[in-house]
């Protein structure tokens, strides 16, 4: 089925997708991409980081591959998810959630609770929105729920907690903040458990475990089972030196020619051959991958490539990790080469290069300034990781219409004319 709208003069097809979401928590739209590539259609993004949001608006505005979100779907101003209304803030989708169920609520919830690098308060900590992801739920019931956290919330010290969690979608047994057991009837969803995927299995250059909880309305489950999507092999991994090498060469390349070229052919030469190196070192141990990626915060610093062994690592791929570099936007002089592509310690990452280790596509499009865009990328969760978790619910999600279908037309054929 599609739908048409007329664009300066011409009728325009907008293919309508398969499935439905609405995400919170969406910060510069990774997951966002991922689910989008799997199939689903976004009703609505929640984010209340501003740059995050305008990000999300201005990819939604002008990205090729999204036209029927730019008629459909609702980018929020930056919103708290606390103080979210379906009533209020749905207006471009509201139609289309009264007509059909919604497929899917997915969100990245906030990692502070749970971080290593934090304190990990858990549940004490007020930054925790799993209540209010869970209450969604409830309200919208979404036909499957995908949460997204860092992968400290599989510690130990969190089981209690990731019980409660559990209790609360399908019912059970927790151990509450008091040490007693307590009990839920839950909301009718089946969880799948959580797992742990680690983004180099999906094709990102970079050691980036995140943990994923996945759960299906009772009716939908039924006899359907679930499958994890499976990653590939170590030898198998995309290096840095792959992802970087034709970005890493344009911004080179002006400089060839001219008063800089031999320094400027030699330090490029010299950051592949550390990164091809370091991946031939590594191969069959995960390849020369990058290390996390950190946004941080805006109380902590300016933007760069994370903690000293971060740096440490960076540095063995031919990367200084001390800093971040200005775009080549017009490949002309900046002022700023000899810190940014040409000193010892080898070039510094762009924003743009940042995106491509975090398994952005290339045209997506960041708003803010340099260390704001930076953060957005540093925070996202890798859009080829949501992809194949989005994948393999839409083939529960496909199953299970498919199954409901088969039996209403038995009943049909059953049913005395």
């Amino acid at each position: 089925m599609t739908r048409t709208s007329e664009a300066e003069g011409s009728v325009q097809e907008i293919p309508e997708p398969e499935f439905t979401s609405i995400e919170i928590c969406a910060g510069a739209g990774g997951q966002a991409i991922g689910l989008h590539e799997a199939g689903f259609g976004h009703l609505a993004l929640v984010e209340i980081d501003p740059h995050a949001a305008a990000t999300l608006q201005k990819n939604v505005d002008s990205h090729p591959k999204w036209v029927w979100e730019k008629k459909n779907c609702d980018v929020l101003p930056p919103t708290d998810v606390n103080d979210f209304e379906r009533d209020k803030h749905l207006q471009k989708s509201k139609d289309l959630l009264r007509q059909r169920e919604l497929d899917l609520l997915a969100g990245g919830v906030p990692c502070p609770p749970f971080s290593h690098a934090g304190k990990q308060l858990g549940k004490a900590d007020e930054r925790d929105l799993f209540p209010r992801m869970l209450a969604l739920v409830a309200e919208l019931r979404p036909r499957a729920v995908m949460i997204e956290n860092v992968r400290g919330i599989m510690d130990p010290k969190f089981s209690d907690y990731r019980d409660w969690i559990k209790a609360m979608l399908q019912g059970g047994s927790y151990r509450g903040d008091d040490g007693r057991i307590a009990r839920e009837d839950g909301i009718g969803y089946t969880v799948c458990e959580w797992d742990v995927l680690e983004a180099s299995d999906f094709g990102v250059p970079q050691l980036r475990p995140r943990a994923i909880l996945v759960a299906f309305r009772d009716d939908v489950l039924k006899d359907v089972k679930y499958e994890w999507p499976a990653g590939s092999r170590q030898d198998d991994h995309v290096s840095v030196a792959e992802a970087l090498e034709t970005t890493m060469l344009a911004r080179y390349k002006p400089y060839f020619k001219g008063a800089l070229g031999k320094k400027a052919q030699a330090a490029y030469d010299n950051w592949l051959d550390t990164a091809r190196k370091r991946h031939q070192e590594l191969l069959g141990k995960g390849g020369g991958i990058a290390p996390t990626l950190v946004g941080g915060s805006k109380k902590h610093g300016g933007a760069d490539l994370g903690p000293s062994r971060a740096k440490a690592a960076w540095k063995q791929l031919g990367v200084n990790g001390l800093g971040v570099a200005n775009d080549p936007d017009t490949c002309k002089a900046k002022g700023t080469e000899e810190r940014d592509l040409l000193g010892p310690d080898g070039p510094m990452l762009t924003v743009q290069q940042a995106a491509i280790i975090q398994g952005f596509p290339p045209e997506w499009q960041f708003a803010g300034g340099k260390t704001a865009q930076y953060r957005q990328v540093g925070n996202a969760f890798p859009p080829p990781v949501a992809k194949a978790v989005g994948m393999s619910i839409a083939e529960v999600l496909r199953a299970a219409r498919a199954r409901d279908e088969a039996e209403k037309t038995d009943r049909a054929l059953r049913s005395p004319s």
